[in-house]
């Protein structure tokens, strides 16, 4: 195997392991002691991890090594039998997804999630997720009415076009709180959430960050 695919592979790896364990490139760099621009080579594929820095961050993930270097044939099936679902640029509250026309993209997804439930893409507006999810990224999304405190969620207040927000459930309300400290967390009383309306549309199950 080339060096050039040694690298694509160890940086495929390193995306899905940061995107399923919810990880920022700054989370990274302080677990590993490495710089900034040292990581963002090795995501982007410009170059490979010194064995030291592979055996921290399989340690960081609690994974092997080999699944950090390694492609491998489970892999390369899901992609093969993967389930192709649209990516939008704006959720419109009380449209069906089959009715709304901002397709900006698609992503392909594994059966195996696929099966899970309905799957839509939204692309992230505004830096209120910063800085885990930044302008542009796009999130995978589960369609459902509810999720569980400290979920990822979709959302729409008042009639508005959908919002990423992380959810936090009280017995007289919710907040919908920004990961960026400049926004100040929205609080709704279980009151406002019926004559508003506050609406959960989907929970976030996978971020796929765009360079």
């Amino acid at each position: 195997m080339s060096d050039l695919g040694n690298k694509e592979i160890m940086a495929k790896n390193i995306q899905y392991y940061m995107d399923k364990y919810e990880k920022t490139r700054q989370d990274m760099c302080d677990a590993l002691g490495v710089k900034y621009t040292t990581f963002t080579d090795w995501v982007k594929g410009n170059s490979y991890p010194r064995i030291d820095k592979i055996e921290l961050m399989a340690n960081y993930f609690g994974i092997s090594k080999a699944d950090l270097v390694e492609e491998h044939l489970s892999d390369k099936s899901k992609r093969a039998h993967g389930v192709v679902i649209n990516v939008y640029g704006r959720v419109a509250a009380g449209i069906p997804l089959e009715m709304i026309e901002d397709i900006i993209d698609t992503e392909e997804i594994p059966e195996e999630m696929a099966r899970a439930g309905e799957f839509f893409g939204l692309q992230i507006r505004g830096d209120s997720m910063e800085p885990r999810m930044k302008e542009g990224d796009v999130v995978i999304v589960r369609k459902q009415d509810d999720a569980e405190s400290g979920d990822t969620v979709i959302a729409t207040v008042n009639g508005t076009d959908a919002t990423c927000k992380r959810l936090k459930k009280y017995a007289d309300g919710i907040a919908l709180i920004a990961t960026n400290p400049s926004y100040d967390p929205m609080y709704f009383s279980n009151e406002e959430i019926a004559s508003k309306p506050v609406r959960i549309i989907g929970r976030v199950m996978e971020l796929r960050a765009k360079f």
